[in-house]
């Protein structure tokens, strides 16, 4: 149903911060999500207790902001990022 007008398929421009996380950009917003998501589980952020809570790195941080969030507010952060 989604034609080439989706909004999650046109390539983005990515901060310095992100592309420090994720890699060089542009990406399209739903490879941007899944690069972070790749980040956060690759290096163990979400929370052990409470897989919905991320607690971001030094990296990560510059990003999102460096106290711990969910996973519902990380993509509005990150959004933050994308031009």
């Amino acid at each position: 149903m989604a034609g080439k007008n989706n909004a999650l398929q046109k390539p983005v421009t990515l901060s310095s911060e992100l592309e420090n996380v994720i890699g060089k950009g542009p990406l399209t917003r739903a490879q941007v999500t899944s690069k972070v998501w790749e980040y956060i589980k690759g290096n163990s952020l979400q929370d052990s207790k409470d897989k919905r809570q991320i607690n971001p790195d030094a990296k990560l941080g510059a990003v999102i902001g460096n106290d711990q969030i969910s996973m519902f507010k990380m993509t509005a952060a990150v959004s933050k990022h994308l031009t």
